[in-house]
């Protein structure tokens, strides 16, 4: 496969993402719509209240399959640029853990870029996410999902 020079972007952070500084660098002249999937820490889940998410990943496998993903955008659909950023660490309700941007000339490529980059990131990716309740804590991601309860 030949090398990307889409100026893309792939990152794993720790702080806060900038979602406005990533759609600013995804959209150029020649685009026409830019579609994000803004993904963040909800207050429940499992039907038990969410205190908040610790995120961890295999980071060069996962940044390696995040620019996988982004190839086969490239591959698959008429886009101009990706921006993709996982966030790793403790995060509280309501900050974001996943932002995707794609741009592109056309919106149905954008949105269909972005609903396969997502999709495609929560299969395939190596980052786990590690809920804490008031009444213990459970990993999701693993293949065996292990749930501890106090």
């Amino acid at each position: 496969m030949a090398t990307l020079s889409h100026d893309d972007i792939y990152k794993l952070v720790r702080e806060p993402i900038d979602m406005a500084a990533l759609a600013r660098h995804v959209r150029a002249p020649e685009d026409g719509a830019i579609v994000a999937f803004d993904g963040f820490v909800r207050n429940q889940s499992h039907d038990r209240p969410t205190l908040y998410l610790d995120y961890e990943a295999y980071e060069t496998m996962a940044l390696a399959k995040m620019r996988e993903i982004g190839a086969q955008l490239h591959e698959k659909y008429h886009i101009h640029r990706v921006a993709m950023v996982h966030r790793l660490g403790r995060l509280e309700i309501g900050e974001t853990s996943v932002f995707i941007a794609v741009s592109a000339p056309h919106r149905a490529a954008a949105f269909d870029a972005c609903r396969f980059a997502i999709d495609t990131l929560k299969r395939t990716v190596p980052i786990w996410k590690k809920e804490y309740f008031e009444d213990g804590e459970v990993w999701v991601g693993l293949q065996s999902e292990c749930d501890h309860r106090h």
